[in-house]
């Protein structure tokens, strides 16, 4: 027997970003977000990179920046790997979304009008990360990422990851996960929450 082959994904969860309605995809980071962007890239530095990934959505690209800028390394996009949204372009209170989204780990098949289910976003979303273990198998990846879809991510390969975990979540984040064979084996928090401390 050969021994098996790990392949790493550093999954990133964005830094602080001022949520401004109808910018979902193109709002930046916060004052605060950047210095913690900065943060991100000090700890990934003794992390050994080969490829970084990354939502479309410019809070993810921007919070990446600094690890592709010092590894030198390309940030890769996959409009596949943007955020789910639990509703569609309509605003409701915070009190209502958190709820569809605790409802939408119970029920894959669940959404608000206009929505996007569990089931829909993994079905999006995870042909990417298979194709991404094969492609760079034995290696280290970057996923730039948000906290819901990064955990419907986790969720396909291993279903003890659902809102209890997203909402343990800080901004930034960072979690290793390693897979073997396409199977997630271990799964590590790398970044250190200060409010913890």
């Amino acid at each position: 027997m050969g021994e098996s082959i790990m392949t790493s994904i550093y999954m990133i969860r964005h830094a602080e970003s001022p949520f401004i309605f109808g910018e979902e995809r193109t709002r930046k980071l916060s004052k605060d977000g950047e210095i913690e962007a900065g943060k991100v890239a000090k700890i990934m530095l003794s992390e050994k990179i080969d490829a970084i990934v990354s939502s479309p959505f410019a809070r993810s690209i921007q919070t990446i920046e600094e690890i592709a800028t010092t590894q030198n390394l390309e940030i890769k996009l996959y409009e596949e790997l943007r955020e789910r949204m639990i509703k569609g372009n309509y605003s409701l209170p915070w009190e209502e979304v958190e709820p569809a989204i605790k409802r939408s780990f119970e029920d894959k098949d669940y959404c608000l009008s206009g929505g996007e289910t569990t089931r829909q976003a993994q079905e999006r979303a995870v042909p990417i990360i298979k194709q991404l273990l094969k492609e760079y198998e034995g290696k280290s990846i970057v996923l730039g990422t948000h906290g819901n879809i990064m955990t419907i991510i986790m969720n396909y390969f291993d279903g003890k990851y659902g809102y209890d975990f997203w909402a343990s979540t800080s901004k930034p984040d960072i979690y290793k996960l390693v897979f073997s064979d396409g199977k997630l084996i271990e799964v590590k928090r790398i970044w250190e929450n200060e409010d913890a401390a």
